[in-house]
């Protein structure tokens, strides 16, 4: 069914003005991310996911280590490279989380000569810490180097990807010298990364140079990964550590497995959902979408390249969302995308790059089809529209595909007096929000808190001080509670650490950004992303957001237009690859304060949308947007895997729930005057998203029940 048959069935309900029907319908909208309109009804019909990743997919990693003749050597501690070797090993698998699946295998374990001297110690499973460290123990140097045989098996021993984009396999070798044998190592690494999707290959050098720190450099690059150097027992332990964790902590997708097209003549449809594909090096992705004539559409790519892996600082990710007629003349020649010739045009478009030369990081990218108040816009009619989405700036061929996650939301209009009323004002916001001068931060004691991997998991945190750690390369995010007439402000300090010997003259960054509950970057003053040199000291950066209104959607900017919908900002939070040559310690500090200003009116904004697709916590809080307050109570239990998850409920439950949900969307509409429709898609359509997103108590509920 269309669009414009959506909104007609919803209006359909309406007039029914049954509670109990719109109770119920607002769970079934919750309960997957494939919702089809029923014609009759106009209540929302859930299809099952199939092939999705599972609830929770958080990869593989697979450590090979060097156990060689050569790692017999003293490492100038008076212990053997082998001893240091082991030692390292345990610590960095002492820091994964529990139950992450982790294998271990060595290479250079036969006699001398034996090219195919590799063995499987440990078969990758949920992590059991004390049978890894018996295996270890094992272990003795004996025979020569076979890198490229161990590469091999190692890809073999990774359970296989589920879908187009999954977790991150990784494969982690350690070693003290060049391949001894006849397998070349970077074709062998080449081969792995061709043949085995996600997969990422760091490497590690321990007390090596020249050759052979030359060729563990190629294994790197064709496997997407990093090059760490180990001069030294401690770098040792330090660069396992952060291999091991940046792959447990790594993005978790989440949607329905998509293939976008080449060409948008046969471009799958999307509905109001998300979404999981992947973007190889120059392609471009279509996906079409039927749109009515009044509701705002807002589409969101996020790209998950490996973290710090080489990346030309321009390469990026651009979105555009098109009138169908634009994408025929673009392919057929009749005038290109948004030329004179060509029919309605381009309707929006975003781009996001690395913009910094120290690896990749996740981008998102974003558009809106927002109605212009008179409905004359050339993209406000009703129809088929296309999303292309590509890769762009790239000047080295052959780099690995991206996994891409989209989401898909579809807002409907707002009551007259909303729609009538002025965004933020560009002079008077200026993209720092013009912020009282009482608009002071917090301080005080941090609270501990460990963000999440990305938009699915982000950590829910309120106003205070908080605490976390990043590794280089990672990016961690959060997620804010912010209500209509709410502003969001805080800064993030990337602290002062212990700093490795020979570090002076180094530098790194530090960078944050904002993005709506629909996942539309939020700019600053001059329109990207936060960022601040670290070189080892303590550095800050701040950040803020204009007030919550339905009408900032006409305003200008990239501070005000984005910033129309309540409930759950997310922050991210970066630390460049390059600290990893700064930073003693495996993780960096960072302290954010936060504050999220004004007084939120008691419900929605009158006549506007209840924000039901912000993300777990909207979910969790009934999808109602739900005061800040509200979203601090522990969520609903989840069952173990996406499929499953709306499942878990008994007849009592789903009733009691629907008829509460029903009760409370009347008594808003009375309070407001006017009906407050549904924000359909982005989070809702990610069933298991909350997963790992437990709830964190603001500092100052810590202290009391301290």
């Amino acid at each position: 069914m269309t669009a414009e048959g959506d909104v007609v069935g919803v209006r359909q309900c309406r007039r029914a003005a049954a509670a109990l029907a719109v109770g119920a319908a607002l769970l079934l909208t919750a309960a997957g991310p494939q919702a089809a309109a029923d014609g009759s009804a106009g209540t929302a019909r859930e299809e099952p996911r199939r092939g999705a990743p599972p609830a929770g997919d958080r990869g593989a990693l697979v450590l090979i280590l060097d156990s060689s003749a050569s790692m017999a050597g003293d490492d100038g501690t008076g212990r053997s490279r082998l001893e240091s070797a082991r030692q390292a090993v345990g610590t960095a698998v002492g820091t994964l989380p529990a139950g992450h699946p982790t294998g271990l295998r060595v290479h250079g374990a036969g006699q001398a000569g034996d090219c195919t001297g590799t063995r499987e110690l440990v078969p990758v499973h949920p992590l059991g810490k004390a049978g890894l460290t018996r295996a270890l123990r094992s272990l003795e140097p004996r025979g020569d180097s076979a890198v490229g045989t161990a590469l091999e098996q190692a890809a073999q021993d990774l359970p296989a990807a589920v879908g187009r984009a999954s977790g991150t396999r990784t494969i982690v070798l350690v070693s003290d010298g060049r391949d001894g044998c006849g397998l070349p190592p970077c074709e062998a690494a080449r081969k792995v990364a061709r043949g085995t999707p996600g997969v990422r290959i760091d490497t590690i050098g321990f007390q090596v140079g020249g050759a052979a720190r030359a060729e563990l450099e190629c294994v790197a690059a064709a496997g997407g990964g990093r090059y760490r150097d180990a001069p030294d027992a401690g770098a040792l332990s330090r660069e396992l550590q952060r291999s091991a964790q940046l792959a447990a902590d790594s993005y978790r997708l989440r949607g329905t497995p998509v293939s976008g097209t080449a060409s948008g003549g046969t471009a799958p449809a999307l509905v109001p959902g998300q979404y999981l594909d992947s973007l190889g090096p120059g392609e471009q992705r279509h996906y079409a979408l039927r749109l009515d004539g009044v509701s705002t559409a807002t589409l969101s790519a996020t790209a998950v390249p490996h973290p710090g892996a080489a990346a030309d600082p321009g390469a990026g990710l651009r979105a555009r969302l098109l009138r169908d007629g634009a994408a025929r003349g673009a392919e057929g020649g009749e005038g290109g995308e948004g030329g004179e010739g060509s029919e309605g045009g381009t309707c929006a478009s975003g781009a996001e790059s690395f913009a910094q030369a120290e690896g990749a990081v996740p981008l998102t990218s974003a558009v809106a089809r927002v109605p212009t108040r008179r409905g004359a816009g050339r993209c406000d009619a009703a129809g088929r529209y296309l999303l292309v989405v590509e890769r762009t700036g790239e000047e080295a061929p052959g780099s690995a595909p991206w996994p891409l996650e989209l989401a898909y939301a579809l807002e409907e209009p707002p009551g007259e007096d909303t729609a009538s009323a002025a965004p933020a004002q560009d002079a008077e916001d200026r993209g720092e929000a013009a912020l009282p001068a009482a608009a002071e931060l917090p301080h005080g004691e941090p609270v501990e808190v460990r963000g999440g991997s990305g938009f699915n998991d982000a950590r829910e945190i309120g106003p205070g001080v908080w605490r976390d750690g990043l590794l280089p390369s990672q990016t961690v995010w959060y997620r804010v509670a912010v209500g209509w007439g709410q502003r969001l402000r805080y800064s993030v300090e990337f602290t002062g650490e212990p700093v490795v010997e020979g570090w002076s003259g180094k530098h790194s960054y530090g960078a944050t950004r904002v993005y709506t509950p629909t996942r539309v970057p939020v700019g600053g003053a001059d329109g990207r992303t936060r960022r601040t040199a670290y070189a080892g000291r303590s550095a800050s950066l701040d950040m803020a957001t204009v007030p919550v209104a339905w009408a900032n959607r006409y305003g200008g900017g990239e501070h005000v237009g984005p910033v129309h919908t309540s409930g759950g900002f997310y922050i991210a939070v970066t630390l460049g690859a390059g600290a990893a040559e700064i930073a003693d310690d495996p993780r960096v500090g960072v302290v954010l304060r936060l504050s999220v200003l004004g007084e939120r009116p008691d419900g929605a904004e009158p006549g506007a949308p209840a924000a039901h697709g912000g993300g777990p916590a909207d979910r969790a809080a009934g999808g109602t947007g739900a005061a800040p307050a509200d979203r601090g109570r522990e969520p609903p239990p989840r069952a173990d895997n996406a499929q499953d998850s709306g499942a878990g409920w008994s007849g009592m439950a789903l009733a009691g729930a629907a008829g509460a949900a029903a009760v409370l969307l009347v008594r808003r509409r009375r309070a407001a005057g006017e009906r407050a429709p549904v924000v359909r898609g982005a989070a809702e359509a990610a069933e298991g998203a909350g997963d790992g997103a437990a709830t964190v108590a603001a500092p100052s509920d810590a202290r009391r029940r301290a």
